[in-house]
């Protein structure tokens, strides 16, 4: 019987133990259970912090892009530029603020792939200071660009100032020398032409008219003919030498010349030596130079021009305009 009793207690104390060693074993379970869900709770908030993190870099890139851009198209002022590069480096001021506090709240027991992921970052953060600095640079080069092209740029339009005050001097003494020329040779034909009328007389058929001495064509030719008749040679040589006469008077280097004009009547050719008017005016001009030529006068200072029936003094389709309108004129002009 005793042992009987002994067996039974032995029993009752096995079934008070082992719901003691249950208990305890379902405490520990609760802790494992929750210090893994603390654990992935830190892991969560430290992956929503790192993707943050990434996003801040992605616009980081971004602004790096942009002020590349800018720089590349020099769209943007030196003060743009600068405020620019403040913010960015105010951007990875912050970033890095960002890591250390991560890396700080993850001291504890920061998982591998953390530390790497933060080695990572760090990596880009540098690389893009580097890449601020040089756009630093860039943009310091640009600005002494721009310096030395804008003191190139007053040099030259200090030298076209100057260049326009020259040229305006020039052309204003240019102009007065021309207008004493002008005036010079004015003084020389009237004095030319006085001279002729000295020389030639009163005689009809010659006459000035404005700034030209007009032979009329029968005084000089046969009717629809070049050759200068017996008459017109001897008027021409007084006009031969009133020409040497005055040029001993002309300074050198007044480039004067005797222009010769042929004109005729409206009335076209009626005989086949000459096939209109045109013909006609400048072999009596050609004729008149050659004439003078043979008297001694420099041929450079000679010039013949035939006009035909195109430059009448008057207009009319009677004999008097027609004989009027026949003639030669010389003319004292500057080359």
């Amino acid at each position: 019987m005793a042992s009987i009793a002994h067996g039974r207690r032995r029993q009752n104390r096995r079934a008070e133990f082992w719901p003691s060693f249950v208990d305890v074993l379902s405490n520990l379970l609760l802790v494992f259970i929750f210090l893994v869900s603390i654990f992935a709770l830190f892991q969560f908030f430290l992956s929503q912090e790192l993707t943050g993190r990434d996003t801040m870099l992605q616009q980081l890139r971004a602004k790096i892009a942009q002020l590349t851009d800018l720089l590349a198209l020099e769209r943007t002022t030196a003060q743009d530029d600068k405020n620019a590069i403040a913010a960015l480096q105010a951007s990875l001021a912050k970033l890095e603020q960002e890591r250390d506090r991560l890396a700080a709240s993850g001291s504890g027991v920061p998982p591998i792939e953390v530390s790497e992921e933060l080695a990572k970052q760090r990596k880009i953060s540098d690389e893009a200071l580097a890449q601020v600095e040089l756009l630093n640079q860039q943009i310091a080069a640009l600005r002494r660009q721009i310096a030395a092209l804008e003191d190139a740029l007053e040099a030259s339009e200090r030298r076209d100032r100057e260049s326009q005050a020259k040229i305006a001097d020039l052309g204003n003494r240019l102009n007065v020398a021309l207008a004493q020329r002008v005036l010079e040779l004015q003084r020389y034909r009237s004095d030319f032409f006085g001279r002729l009328r000295e020389i030639i007389g009163n005689r009809p058929g010659i006459q000035v008219v404005g700034d030209r001495f007009v032979f009329q064509a029968e005084v000089l030719f046969p009717t629809g003919s070049e050759e200068i008749n017996p008459s017109g040679r001897e008027e021409l040589s007084k006009l031969a030498t009133a020409i040497l006469e005055l040029q001993q008077e002309i300074p050198p280097e007044i480039q004067w010349i005797l222009r010769v004009d042929g004109h005729t009547d409206v009335r076209p050719m009626t005989s086949g030596r000459f096939p209109s008017n045109w013909e006609l005016s400048t072999a009596r001009a050609l004729s008149v130079v050659r004439f003078l030529i043979d008297r001694g006068v420099p041929p450079n200072r000679l010039v013949a021009a035939g006009f035909g029936e195109f430059q009448p003094l008057e207009q009319g389709d009677t004999e008097e305009v027609w004989a009027r309108n026949r003639r030669i004129e010389l003319k004292l002009t500057e080359r």
